[in-house]
């Protein structure tokens, strides 16, 4: 069974339609790159996916079930700029939102609950930023810490929008060996992702897309000069030879 099955999705802000028919599955185990030009729907189409903006006609299956019976089982990585960083609080009450689904609200987490959550921030390799005023990290500590923060819900499938977008390259390299990790324990896992240059390295599936699906696949088969130029059109300068 598919983990995620998308069928006909459409999708928009106000009159600009940013989701055109947009139909793909997504198989249990993969790494997969959303590719595509600025203003392709590549954010929208998580929002639509997780519920947070409305489709306008579409179906989409989790786990051969809806969104609201499966949502425990997935997991979210906004992209940075979208979150409050001046909310004071600290990295480890961050991680430890990510395990309301487990303690449940109005209830006091438990020795395990914070134990799990500091084992969340060791394996980002921010245990000892645990108490640090989320403001006070840098750009990159910060998205290892969000990271932290999904990687305790123990998700099958994780969306996550630009983890690697801004950050140094130890976090990259990382972040990439935790996703990696995911993998090997059979989750599966959606980026969306702007560095051509990484995709082939990265990802064993790329998901290319401005505003309808131009491809779908493995990246040995669907990432090519052709698929790429027409999802971001001839101006593109081809580097993958490089």
């Amino acid at each position: 069974m598919a983990v995620l099955s998308v069928q006909g999705l459409n999708a928009s802000y106000r009159r600009n339609k940013v989701l055109d028919e947009v139909s793909f599955e997504v198989q249990p185990g993969s790494l997969t790159s959303i590719v595509g030009p600025n203003g392709a729907g590549k954010s929208t189409l998580l929002k639509v996916l997780l519920e947070l903006h409305p489709k306008l006609s579409g179906s989409v299956s989790f786990f051969g079930s809806t969104f609201g019976r499966m949502k425990t089982r997935v997991g979210y990585v906004p992209q940075r700029g979208s979150v409050d960083w001046d909310f004071p609080t600290h990295a480890l009450d961050v991680v430890m939102m990510g395990l309301y689904g487990h303690v449940g609200w109005l209830k006091w987490p438990k020795r395990c609950h914070r134990e799990k959550a500091m084992a969340a921030l060791e394996q980002m390799g921010m245990a000892d930023y645990a108490g640090r005023q989320i403001s006070q990290l840098s750009g990159g500590q910060q998205q290892r810490v969000f990271l932290a923060r999904t990687l305790v819900q123990d998700a099958d499938l994780y969306f996550m929008d630009e983890p690697l977008a801004g950050v140094d390259a130890a976090t990259e390299q990382a972040i990439m060996a935790t996703l990696n990790e995911l993998k090997t324990a059979g989750k599966t896992v959606m980026v969306v992702h702007h560095d051509l240059q990484t995709v082939e390295d990265y990802f064993d599936h790329v998901l290319l897309l401005n505003r309808t699906v131009v491809a779908h696949g493995s990246t040995e088969d669907v990432f090519t000069k052709e698929n790429v130029y027409r999802a971001y059109g001839g101006g593109l300068r081809w580097v993958r030879e490089g």
